[in-house]
């Protein structure tokens, strides 16, 4: 291993972060475990940053994969028609409630965002996004652009006028007292306030995350986007739901995050689990706006025919086993665990979440400042105890979770007893 780290830091850019004081290398999965080079087994509380949904050596997504391969047509490209294709958008529009959807298939969430962006643009005939604050969008010049996160903002240049909108920021000072029904009335009147000073003429569209991901799973209050949605059909601005990470039943009370707000967006974008592992991002959107795109267009690897057999067989999966519904009962397990042990455990100073999708956030117990350092150890600790999470957060402080959907009750049981016995430990020694 330490020769694989060596050559990986001599040919990988330095910005690639790798987890763990020692960084492991995963060589097999079983069901919801993985397994690293030297053997050592760990429950996955994280799955490939929410990518392998439904876990691993699921044998009908495999076996759907093979037959592609057996075929022999490994990638024809999007000038051919292609039935996976065809199949996986008539689900992906039919599941989105959007009306006379039309679904363009890429390789990952940012170009999803990237294309969603420019259907935007062009429809509105402005270079005008609204965008919440701690969103993260993509690694792309224009997805970076939206992000409203600065750890991961490279430049400061941008092909679009961003205003960002408060939504997920209720830790102010200035927010952090407020229920959720004034909390929604200020951010409205916020947006107004912005629609009617800084932005000039047409807004293309807001962009926002139900939950957002990189920002440690911090969400807006339900309702709160419908609230946005009423503003923007007021001046004809769009609005495009990020559900790179919260789609497919992920947060257990609905199939796409947005539904929670009880609104139809205009776009949605989508990517990560959809193709458990392979890669595979897109759109959906009502038909005109992908329609209206004026040039010419393809996309090389968008609805190449072994994703598209991966990505079908894992949302048939998906719905014939109700993931949803499992989601949403052991979500509550976990999660109402957390809470119940975050009572007397000093360093932890928040616990939220949906379905499969919650996180935690240290503090120093001492100052009350976030603790990213206190992060850092709880991720050495559950990968001591054979448990796999990731971590986020706009202050570096927050440990993000998404177990694979197939997720058992046994496994939330012994996931939340080693969170809880690695945050015991922490708290002891914090003392």
């Amino acid at each position: 291993m330490p020769d694989l780290l060596a050559r990986h830091r001599a040919v990988i850019p330095n910005w690639v972060a790798l987890y763990y004081d020692e960084p492991i290398e995963i060589v097999r999965g079983e069901g919801n475990r993985v397994y690293d080079a030297a053997g050592r087994g760990y429950l996955d509380f994280f799955a490939g940053i929410l990518t392998n949904m439904i876990g691993y050596g699921v044998p009908e997504v495999r076996e759907a994969v093979e037959r592609q391969l057996a075929s022999g047509v490994v990638h024809t490209s999007t000038l051919y028609l292609i039935s996976g294709q065809v199949e996986l958008a008539e689900k992906i529009a039919r599941l989105s409630g959007i009306p006379d959807a039309k679904v363009f298939f890429t390789n990952s969430g940012t170009e999803a965002n990237e294309t969603a962006l420019l259907a935007a643009t062009c429809a509105r005939g402005s270079d005008q996004i609204l965008a919440l604050r701690q969103s993260y969008h993509g690694r792309s010049f224009g997805a970076i652009a939206v992000t409203g996160n600065r750890s991961w903002k490279n430049s400061s240049y941008s092909p679009f006028n961003v205003h960002y909108l408060h939504g997920t920021d209720r830790h102010l000072a200035q927010f952090s007292d407020l229920p959720d029904a004034d909390y929604i009335r200020v951010c409205v009147e916020d947006l107004r306030h912005v629609l009617g000073t800084a932005v000039a003429g047409n807004v293309a569209a807001l962009i926002a995350e139900p939950i957002q991901g990189v920002g440690g799973f911090t969400m807006p209050p339900d309702g709160l986007l419908a609230a946005y949605k009423e503003v923007l059909d007021e001046q004809g601005i769009l609005l495009i739901s990020d559900e790179v990470q919260t789609g497919w039943g992920r947060t257990g009370s609905a199939f796409f995050g947005i539904q929670n707000h009880g609104v139809t967006p205009d776009m949605m974008t989508f990517a990560k689990g959809l193709g458990n592992g392979f890669a595979v991002g897109g759109v959906v959107a009502r038909g005109e706006l992908l329609d209206g795109l004026p040039a010419a267009g393809v996309s090389t690897f968008g609805g190449n025919p072994i994703a598209m057999a991966a990505a079908n067989a894992t949302l048939d999966y998906v719905i014939e086993h109700d993931l949803q519904a499992n989601a949403a009962r052991l979500g509550d397990l976990i999660i109402g665990g957390l809470r119940e042990a975050a009572a007397r455990l000093p360093i932890v100073s928040d616990v939220r979440g949906k379905g499969l999708m919650f996180a935690i956030e240290l503090s120093d117990p001492a100052t009350g400042e976030r603790s990213p350092a206190l992060a850092n150890r709880f991720m050495e600790e559950t990968r001591r105890r054979g448990l796999l999470v990731g971590k986020g957060g706009l202050y570096g402080n927050a440990l993000r979770m998404a177990p694979p959907l197939t997720l058992t009750e046994a496994e939330a049981k012994e996931g939340l007893g080693i969170i809880v016995d690695a945050l015991e430990t922490m708290s002891e020694q914090a003392a």
